[in-house]
């Protein structure tokens, strides 16, 4: 058995399923191991989808997403993937190949220090230099990626330690143990939210990774306290739910900003600052703080807890709520709040503006999709459209890259998307900028048999640019370009394409998309006047009921 073998053996031992990745001259050794093995090897057309499918499989399985490349342009074309599963708590493991420890101390063809390339991006990386030390190398990397805060790894494979001959086995993975909070933290947690007048707590992903979405629903309920979620915590509440504010973390004032300025305490939930800045809902650090999660807060001037509760969060929550008596009622504000922000998205479903207003589309968007269907979206205006708009009633329903906010994330996440919940719905939600990224995907995702629909909100140029020059500067540039014919692209991949023509054509192209047994690419056309509209209202925003 050579390194290379030994390897792929303990990828099977962590329970790996999927590798995607491109072959090369360098990891030639682990492709050969992979022929034997009970691990599906996804050939992708770019490394930077490659990892994009790894970073949306740990999204959606909590298991590391592993992805594969060679040495060099290989692994460069890796990293940006690699960085956005770090940034947004994804367990990925990254394979790399590289040159031969002989030739490393001399210029070399394509040869790049890996690790040191890998190390911002990840949370721990190694070089393989010894064979025998392969297991362990691949135990700690799995260990890693998959603690709290979950992110991503990466192992160099030398191409002369990969044919090197090797005894030994895998290592038995160890059990995740929970970890229970202090019996006096979540007392003192309690005592504030009993004295609290107007509570609110702000749940983000990590209420998602930690499965604590039936806990946080019961606390808020019991309790009655008023939920906003982040981009990347959507669902972890029903929308439906009668104390649900929906989203927030727009860099503008919305209707939730009112439930901000009112709130004297905050409960953060599984809340990360990368998904949304403190600085941004308590800029002068004011508002009392308490933080709930699977690990201590991180240090940031607007945001100092008066109670970190540190542990497993619906084990937290569900003993807080016991030690709570709180009495005081929901502020009237909230049901306006509600009111406010139902009576504005329900407002657009019957608008038959067209180009179609963004509002209108993920209006449409919603009814078409169950419960239980994913949307992963991609970056660009749209995004801001999506995490304002698109409602959802289950945690991870829609995906959405915000914390390194990587365009290109859509087609390759949904193919992982279709790999993991076959039997769902999954519909990538992007940009003509975006998709243009990683399109070539398309054929990725029909030669595996993975059938979703690709949703473009065309405008001919980089809305979200576009939007923030306008708002700075009165002006844009630089933003606009051509675009091929997405239908005739669609096709000439064998996949369905579609172009919507009116808003009435909208939801029966959506269902007939949906239904396809392959890839199917719907071209709608966007009016993204709507993003200047909606920044001049929020600015005239009044909290006043």
């Amino acid at each position: 058995m050579n390194t290379a073998e030994l390897l792929v053996k303990c990828l099977e031992n962590e329970g790996v399923k999927y590798i995607f990745g491109l072959p090369g001259e360098e990891n030639l050794n682990i492709l050969e191991a992979l022929k034997n093995s009970s691990i599906q090897f996804i050939t992708t057309r770019h490394e930077q989808g490659a990892a994009f499918m790894a970073d949306v499989y740990g999204r959606l399985t909590g298991k590391a997403g592993v992805c594969l490349s060679t040495l060099g342009p290989g692994a460069t074309n890796l990293m940006t993937g690699v960085a956005d599963a770090n940034l947004d708590g994804a367990p990925l493991v990254a394979i790399t190949g590289q040159v031969g420890t002989d030739r490393m101390h001399i210029e070399s063809h394509q040869y790049l220090d890996l690790v040191a390339m890998f190390s911002p991006v990840t949370k721990w990386n190694a070089q393989i230099v010894n064979p025998s030390n392969t297991q362990e190398i691949v135990r700690k990397a799995f260990k890693v990626a998959q603690q709290e805060k979950p992110g991503a790894v990466h192992i160099d494979l030398p191409e002369n330690i990969a044919a090197m001959s090797v005894e030994g086995k895998p290592l038995h993975p160890d059990k995740r143990e929970k970890s229970y909070s202090a019996y006096h933290s979540m007392t003192e947690a309690a005592v504030a939210i009993s004295k609290a007048k107007n509570p609110l707590i702000l749940v983000g992903n990590g209420a998602i990774r930690g499965n604590a979405s039936d806990a946080l629903t019961e606390f808020a309920t019991q309790l009655n306290i008023p939920v906003a979620s982040t981009f990347m915590g959507k669902g972890v509440i029903p929308y439906t739910h009668p104390l649900s504010l929906w989203t927030t973390g727009l860099q503008q004032r919305d209707y939730i900003s009112c439930a901000f300025d009112e709130t004297d305490l905050v409960i953060a939930v599984g809340y990360d600052l990368i998904e949304y800045s403190p600085k941004k809902w308590n800029p002068q650090g004011e508002i009392p703080i308490i933080h709930v999660g699977a690990k201590y807060a991180e240090i940031d001037s607007s945001y100092i807890p008066i109670a970190e509760i540190v542990g497993d969060i619906s084990d937290s929550l569900n003993e807080i709520l016991r030690r709570s008596e709180r009495i005081n009622k929901l502020s009237p504000n909230v049901s306006e709040i509600r009111k406010n922000m139902r009576s504005e998205y329900e407002e657009y479903g019957q608008d038959d503006g067209f180009p179609i207003k963004p509002q209108k589309l993920i209006y449409d968007l919603r009814q078409v999709m169950g419960a239980e269907d994913i949307v992963i979206s991609d970056v660009g205006a749209h995004k801001m459209w999506i995490a304002r708009h698109y409602h959802c009633d289950r945690p991870n329903t829609c995906l959405i890259s915000n914390g390194f906010a990587a365009m290109g994330i859509a087609i390759p996440g949904a193919i992982a998307a279709k790999l993991v919940y076959p039997e769902r719905k999954v519909v990538a939600a992007t940009g003509d900028g975006g998709f243009m990224m990683n399109c070539q995907e398309l054929e990725t995702a029909l030669r595996v048999g993975t059938a979703f629909v690709t949703l473009i909100f065309n405008d001919g140029g980089y809305g979200l640019i576009e939007w923030k020059q306008e708002n700075h500067f009165g002006e844009s540039s630089f933003i606009k370009f051509g675009n091929p014919d997405f239908v005739r692209f669609a096709e000439s991949f064998g996949l369905k394409g579609y172009r919507v023509e009116s808003a009435a054509d909208l939801i029966p192209t959506l269902k007939e998309a949906l239904v396809q047994d392959v890839p199917a690419v719907i071209d709608c056309p966007i009016d993204y006047r709507e993003n200047t509209l909606f920044s001049q209202k929020s600015g005239g925003l009044s909290c006043s009921i």
